[in-house]
């Protein structure tokens, strides 16, 4: 399969791909037996990045960074990506699902709550009823004892899951992903809130709204508690940022 054409925003990769490329090199990955993760991307794993070199060389490791949000699908396109287009964690799920469904890969699912999970599983259980699910889990909101990530893995591995879905929040789940590759013999795929915008526990922007680039507002206005940092801290500098490196007036390593 050919490569992507890839660019870096502010010092972070990203992939100028689609939703048939990446469910077609998933499983190809899958089918092969590799150990590899993919990132889905907004400006927060951008600016996140910016913040932490360690991050950044995470987000850099990864096997695909996709466009998540339109700011990135615009840079992309700045930068000289001009087909480039969005590859959205929540809808790349089920394209992902669809593939495997047609090609009898089994997938499993890590993160979100047990009530989620349960729920989420319903709904695939009716939408893809050939989908082999075989792995689930709801990891406890602290951090695993060595011992007790080691029994994780194992768990995985026995399942035969070949494509493992993750749903934490950045930058919990591309840390967890990159500490498991090469551990987890499955094609990682980091999808944040998907679960629970599958599930239906959690609303979705309209979609109008979302090829303006302005889903973060209707996220900002549903749980603002949990998200006014981010999009107060982030979306401007990611602004002003961008600008300079597209003026060619900042280099950014």
């Amino acid at each position: 399969m050919n490569a992507p054409q890839q660019r870096y925003i502010l010092g972070m990769k990203v992939d100028g791909t689609t939703y048939r490329a990446v469910a077609e090199q998933a499983i190809e990955w899958a089918r092969a037996g590799e150990s590899r993760y993919l990132c889905v991307a907004s400006v927060n794993n951008v600016m996140e990045a910016y913040d932490s070199p360690e991050f950044r060389a995470v987000m850099n490791a990864a096997d695909l960074v996709t466009p998540d949000g339109m700011p990135l699908v615009w840079g992309l396109r700045l930068l000289g990506v001009r087909a480039a287009t969005r590859v959205y964690g929540p809808n790349l799920t089920p394209v992902v699902l669809g593939a495997a469904a047609r090609e009898a890969v089994p997938v499993g699912f890590y993160g979100a709550t047990p009530q989620v999970l349960e729920r989420l599983l319903s709904v695939l259980r009716s939408r893809f009823p050939g989908l082999k699910l075989v792995y689930a889990f709801s990891p406890p909101f602290r951090a695993l004892s060595s011992d007790e990530d080691e029994e994780v893995v194992r768990e995985i591995n026995l399942s035969g899951a070949r494509i493992l879905f993750v749903g934490l929040s950045t930058p919990k789940q591309e840390y967890w992903m990159a500490a498991h590759r090469g551990r987890v013999r499955a094609v990682m795929v980091g999808v944040g809130a998907a679960f629970d915008f599958i599930a239906g526990t959690k609303p979705q922007a309209p979609r109008w709204l979302m090829p303006l680039g302005l889903e973060w507002l209707f996220r900002l206005a549903t749980e603002p508690r949990r998200l006014w940092r981010r999009y107060l801290k982030h979306n401007p500098r990611f602004v002003v940022l961008f600008t300079l490196q597209l003026l060619g007036l900042k280099r950014f390593e």
